[in-house]
């Protein structure tokens, strides 16, 4: 069973894309104004306003959210850092290396979602 998608609730559907094309240096696709998804070749980041999930009854909701870590593998953290800190307002941890071996940096989404930048040691 392939994975396909994260699909992450917002209040604001526009800043939260906005903030993620910062972020993965591409465009979102937005079939719809209540919705936005970022396609790339491990899987699809999905953004999506409370209305696409009306119908589950209070199942999920917005910014409520603080067990789940969206991971974006990069070639150099420390420059991807460098790119996005001026626009960071809660870094969780900059750029680091895990005692597994990943270079990591964390930071908070506009939502309170944490988002790791990341990548693997060489050899």
């Amino acid at each position: 069973m392939p994975f396909a998608s994260i699909r992450i609730i917002t209040d604001d559907v526009d800043r939260l894309a906005a903030f993620y094309e910062r972020v993965t240096g591409q465009t979102a696709a937005r079939p719809a104004p209540v919705f936005a998804q970022f396609t790339g070749p491990g899987a699809t980041l999905a953004i999506a306003s409370p209305a696409t999930v009306a119908m589950l009854g209070g199942a999920v909701g917005p910014s409520a959210n603080r067990s789940v870590i969206v991971e974006f593998e990069v070639d150099d953290v420390d420059a991807e850092f460098a790119r996005l800190e001026a626009e960071l307002s809660d870094v969780v941890l900059p750029p680091s290396t895990m005692p597994w071996g990943n270079r990591s940096a964390l930071f908070r989404d506009p939502d309170g979602n944490v988002v790791n930048l990341f990548s693997r040691p060489a050899g």
